[in-house]
């Protein structure tokens, strides 16, 4: 708890760590600022740093440090950094630079090599606490703020309900969601090539910047939440065709990465893809940063799991040393019998399946491996997922402690056309707003 000092002065005066008036001293709260380590993955780290206002309000931050030969600064997020050599200087972005007094804000980056920042500074005095090292559990503290920090490269399961969300329409919102229903975390729909080539935008059509969105992610994650890319989809452009080599493969991932201030990868594939360069890319992309991998694949029956080539991506990947979260579709796939228990018997054959591609896993691993996303409501191919059907999908969770749970998706949630019907904005049934993120938002694993 961070303690506040009041003053009764005629005149305020200049905070530089001490008030100073007629023969008075008494202390004041410095900003301050801590870098702290979120992952590390041998090669390479990612950092945060969060800037805390003192007792003053501040209406810009400036933090810079030097990072010794042998490391590079990487991908970073929420700042604007202009560098010389090794000496980074990061400054606000435009919508994180005031901070009422006691307010933070944070950034973050990558760096590749083990060499940690040093001689920190905020707004030109030191930071007060230095950076974090990159070890298994630490704790920095400061004159503002203790944080704990425990590092180790990301497990391959991200968020335990991460709905995925159209983002390409404009309601609704990330934050509207979060803020009616507590839930946090999305999969942003989706990130593909635009007309010009191995360029990616958001459903092909807007670019990758687009102030709405990202203005969206932003508020998003003022009130704690993240979110994570998903590529791919039912309709292309797929970036996974259009960029021709690895390189550019990983480049466009680490693009999209970077413009949301995300290291989660979602991809969703529903077309032909050449495995392995997309696996290749993955793979670069998770060595460099750590990121969490999921495969969003197609279901071919309720007793035989996930179609044959999906099958062969996640062989390929398992030979290149690739992790990931198997997600099947739980959606549009011939059954008999219940529709929430043809779901659970999905989940049920793709463990099988991926027994035989990893079988030196256990079975708890296994079912930390594995993802579930229905389609909420009516489906394309006719079948309901109602919410009866939807909690044998969370019981199943659940009682096997599985790694995500995620639908189709937060646009549809809703009853604004019960009688029936596919369409993109409501489920067509009836139900009451946001019914289905309140019913897997508890989910925790």
């Amino acid at each position: 708890m961070r303690a506040r000092m009041l003053v009764a002065l005629a005149a305020a005066l200049p905070v530089v760590g001490l008030f100073v008036a007629a023969g008075l001293t008494e202390a004041a709260t410095p900003a301050g600022a801590v870098i702290s380590t979120d992952s590390n993955w041998g090669s390479g780290y990612q950092e945060k740093v969060t800037i805390t206002a003192g007792s003053t309000a501040i209406t810009g931050w400036k933090v810079e440090f030097d990072l010794p030969a042998g490391s590079t600064m990487g991908s970073y997020w929420d700042a604007v950094n202009t560098p010389s050599a090794q000496h980074q200087v990061f400054t606000n972005r435009e919508y994180n630079g005031s901070l009422a007094a006691g307010a933070s804000a944070s950034f973050g980056f990558l760096v590749s090599g083990s060499g940690q920042p040093t001689n920190c500074k905020l707004n030109g005095q030191p930071c007060g606490g230095g950076s974090t090292p990159p070890s298994s559990t630490t704790t920095t503290t400061t004159t503002t703020t203790t944080t704990t920090t425990t590092t180790g490269t990301p497990p391959p399961t991200g968020a335990k309900f991460s709905p995925y969300i159209d983002i390409t329409a404009a309601t609704p919102t990330l934050a509207d969601v979060a803020r009616a229903t507590g839930q946090k975390n999305f999969n942003l729909a989706f990130a593909l090539a635009d007309s010009t080539g191995c360029n990616v935008s958001w459903g092909g059509t807007i670019p990758l910047n687009d102030a709405r969105i990202i203005g969206e992610v932003n508020d998003l994650k003022a009130l704690g939440g993240a979110v994570t890319v998903s590529t791919g989809g039912a309709a292309g452009p797929y970036l996974e065709n259009t960029c021709g080599s690895v390189a550019a493969l990983t480049a466009a991932y680490e693009k999209a990465l970077d413009a949301v201030g995300s290291n989660s990868l979602d991809v969703d594939i529903e077309a032909s893809i050449p495995t392995a360069t997309v696996n290749q890319a993955l793979l670069a992309v998770q060595r460099a940063r750590g990121t969490t991998v999921s495969y969003t694949l197609r279901v071919q029956g309720q007793d035989y799991g996930i179609d044959p080539f999906s099958v062969s991506i996640l062989q390929d990947a398992a030979s290149r040393g690739l992790n990931v979260l198997v997600n099947p579709m739980v959606m549009d796939f011939g059954y008999t019998g219940d529709w929430g228990q043809a779901m659970v018997s999905v989940a049920n054959a793709t463990l099988g399946q991926m027994r035989s591609i990893w079988p030196s896993t256990s079975d708890a691993q296994l079912r930390a491996m594995i993802g579930l996303t229905p389609m909420i409501g009516v489906n394309d191919s006719g079948m309901v997922t109602t919410k009866a059907a939807a909690q044998a999908v969370l019981s199943f969770a659940q009682s096997n402690h599985i790694g995500r749970l995620a639908f189709w998706s937060v646009g549809r949630d809703n009853g604004n056309c019960p009688s029936g019907g596919v369409s993109p904005s409501c489920s067509g049934i009836s139900q009451g707003l946001y019914d289905f993120v309140n019913l897997y938002k508890g989910y925790n694993g």
